[in-house]
């Protein structure tokens, strides 16, 4: 998985690339200071395209929402610290795969946007979810849940372990597994971590 990451803070940059670096799947990440080197980079990829892009929203020159028009065929999830409700909102109107508040997401978030947005899938951060919803989203409907897999993501989404959900379901721990595979697989997500941000982010 090729990955660009876009902040005018080096910093920023640096601390991404090394979470980056610890999952298995993200084989390359590329670095860009600004909207313009974003969109060069990009350009620069054509042989070999970019899986996925953070970009930060506030950069000089070419800030993150003029480079997100740019991007139409890109997944990209803002990585950010612009947190109003007017950038928010205006960001996934424009297309943003997910919208990750800096303060608020660590790297089971990541991990998350990683496995998720590529597929179509969405990660928002605490801030993000709560300005963007309307009226709440039933996270069991959106991903299909029958009334058995509701109530293993919310044993799931408790803490509980796989024996500890068998015994309070009444299942074998190997029905349990079977169960909780399949629905990874609805979620569009690769572990429990994953399942469980996107559970409880709705």
């Amino acid at each position: 998985m090729k990955v660009l990451v876009v902040d005018d803070n080096p910093v920023m940059r640096a601390g991404l690339r090394a979470m980056l670096g610890t999952v298995q799947q993200v084989e390359e990440v590329i670095e860009a200071g600004d909207g313009v080197q974003a969109l060069t980079a990009v350009a620069a990829s054509a042989d070999s395209p970019i899986d996925l892009v953070f970009l930060d929203v506030r950069m000089p020159g070419m800030d993150g929402l003029a480079v997100l028009k740019e991007l139409s065929d890109i997944p990209v999830v803002m990585l950010t610290g612009a947190d109003d409700e007017r950038t928010i909102r205006e960001a996934m109107a424009s297309g943003a795969k997910g919208y990750l508040v800096n303060g608020e997401y660590g790297e089971a978030e990541l991990r998350a946007a990683l496995s998720m947005c590529p597929k179509g899938g969405k990660v928002l951060s605490p801030t993000a979810s709560e300005l963007t919803s309307g009226a709440p989203t039933d996270p069991g409907t959106r991903f299909e849940f029958t009334p058995r897999e509701r109530g293993l993501m919310e044993a799931l989404s408790e803490g509980l372990s796989n024996q500890q959900i068998a015994r309070r379901l009444f299942l074998s721990e190997k029905t349990v597994k079977n169960h909780l595979n399949r629905m990874y697989v609805k979620m569009g997500v690769g572990s429990r971590a994953e399942a469980i941000v996107a559970w409880l982010r709705g």
